[in-house]
């Protein structure tokens, strides 16, 4: 892009005309940054005409969000691995870019060819919108309006491109192909930029910003314990800010619903079935609990978990009242924008803080982590439990349907595998000789933590302070006094749960059920 700007800008201001012309024109091939300027404003005119429609029809319908959303969906499981591993919660912004770099090449290589056949760049224009359309109408959650931005946004892009690239004038010399209009190629640019920027601030988030911060939640009817953490520099924070939480999901563009707009639906395998406002949620009786959430994408010592203090209605007094039938041995949560979760029916219900929440640290639900609902299984990994957004809970069987990520060949029940960190020191950090604080984190959801042990060059184990017990569904802070000598040393953590049983040394990859191993860090003591 920039070597093509380079190349151009000096023929954008300098007029080389043909006798008889009445505008600056750039002829055949003989302007092939031009060209190439052009193809990208028309597809730039397309992209922008697209998003500009998908605002009123709905934010992921934009052909780009649409067919980034596609990809998501059909990419194989190692290379999601590999984007969440490399660029963690960034992976969205990764892909979106991605896809941006890809049309910005193929928009110039068409404009070029578009000059010299114009047919070529009507369709590419055709294609554009017609893969948008697809994407968008392969959406969980689409109805048959979302192909409608994608086919406003190829039509535009053809109107842009029949003014910009035409026949010569009779008058000019005859010459190979059509001619650029190099001030419509300009004006069209800045058209772009414009009206994108345009579709983007109505396709954002400020309508269902101000309805979040309109929402007062309740006082809960039961409040659980509060924690309190270790004061160690360098160790994870207890309670978990919502601006430092882990963000894992498939939602390039996040579903919006309002709270006046919000209805939940308990259907499928039982005797009574129930719709839920809003409102009606809110006037349940809600319990506040600390929960960890972990995702199972998470790699030994990596940073996909966090603790928060949740508010919501129990999801087993909600399943009791509908009554779930004999066989409906899965509860299957759905997400507003189609994602599903399957849960075990028997763990929902089996006495554990399972949570059908609105409410995080103190305040409604943020939009990226599900507002205005969610659902909270402590216990088992996210991709089985915590759908964001949740606007149905269907009662089936697990020999009856898959989930999302089970159709993707990761396990059917996720279970949380006991896991410990060490915080600081960081990995080839230079410590001082003498006492160095090793601290970190541990979680075994719904076991708990019994205890934790580091060591130092694989020799003896030591036993970690912990922080004090606040339930086995919260991760525990750990530190533990190391006397350093000079040299170089490796250090390791292993945690064992309440139920006796100590995280294993095998390094296994989170696919398909969560990795395993213990973590370790080299550190220089000087």
């Amino acid at each position: 892009m920039f070597r093509i700007v380079r190349e151009i800008a000096p023929d954008l201001f300098r007029a080389r005309t043909h006798p008889g012309a009445d505008r600056p024109r750039i002829q055949g091939m003989n302007g092939k940054p031009i060209a190439a300027l052009a193809g990208i404003a028309c597809a730039g005119a397309a992209l922008a005409a697209a998003q500009l429609a998908a605002a009123a029809v709905a934010p992921g319908s934009a052909p780009v969000a649409a067919v980034g959303a596609a990809v998501v969906d059909a990419v194989p499981e190692p290379v999601k691995d590999f984007a969440i591993r490399t660029f963690g919660v960034h992976d969205k912004l990764v892909l979106l870019g991605t896809i941006g770099a890809v049309l910005l090449v193929a928009a110039a290589v068409v404009g070029v060819l578009a000059v010299r056949r114009i047919a070529i760049g009507y369709t590419a224009l055709a294609l554009l919108g017609a893969v948008g359309a697809w994407a968008a109408l392969t959406r969980p959650a689409a109805g048959a309006t979302w192909a409608l931005p994608s086919i406003a946004g190829a039509a535009c892009g053809a109107v842009v491109l029949w003014l910009l690239v035409r026949r010569p004038a009779a008058a000019e010399p005859p010459v190979p192909g059509r001619v650029v209009d190099r001030r419509g190629v300009l004006f069209a640019l800045t058209g772009a930029g414009l009206a994108g920027a345009v579709g983007w601030r109505l396709g954002g988030t400020g309508e269902i910003d101000a309805a979040r911060e309109a929402v007062r939640l309740p006082e809960p009817v039961s409040v659980g314990p509060a924690g309190t953490g270790l004061d160690v520099e360098g160790l994870t924070r207890y309670l978990t800010p919502n601006a430092d939480f882990y963000r894992v999901d498939t939602a390039l563009v996040l579903p919006r619903v309002l709270p006046e707009d919000y209805v939940l639906r308990v259907t499928g395998r039982v005797a009574n079935p129930i719709e839920l406002t809003f409102a009606d949620l809110l006037e349940r009786e809600l319990v506040e609990r600390e929960i960890t959430l972990s995702c199972v994408s998470n790699e030994v010592g990596g940073n996909l978990a966090g603790n928060a203090r949740w508010l919501g209605a129990p999801l087993a007094d909600l399943l009791a009242e509908a009554g779930p039938e004999s066989g409906a041995d899965q509860v299957v949560s759905r997400s507003a924008d189609g994602w599903t979760a399957g849960t075990p029916t028997e763990i929902c219900m089996d006495g554990r803080d399972a949570l059908v929440a609105v409410g995080m640290n103190g305040e409604p639900l943020p939009l990226e982590h599900g507002f205005p609902v969610r659902m909270i299984v402590p216990g088992l990994y996210g991709y089985v439990s915590a759908t964001k957004w949740l606007v149905e809970i269907e009662l089936s069987s697990f020999a009856d349907f898959d989930a999302y990520w089970v159709r993707r060949d990761w396990s059917a029940e996720g279970p949380v595998k006991t896991f410990s960190r060490i915080d600081t020191p960081k990995p080839l950090k230079r410590v001082a000789t003498g006492p160095t604080a090793v601290a970190g984190v541990a979680w075994a959801q719904h076991r708990g933590i019994d205890h934790v042990e580091v060591r130092v060059d694989e020799g003896p184990w030591n036993e970690a302070e912990l922080a004090p017990v606040i339930g086995e569904d919260t991760w525990r802070q750990w530190q533990w006094t190391w006397n350093a000598e000079p040299g170089r040393h490796k250090l390791e953590v292993r945690a064992t749960d309440a139920e006796g049983d100590t995280q294993t040394q095998e390094r296994t990859p989170p696919f398909p059920d969560g990795a395993t191993g213990w973590h370790s860090v080299v550190v220089t003591a000087e």
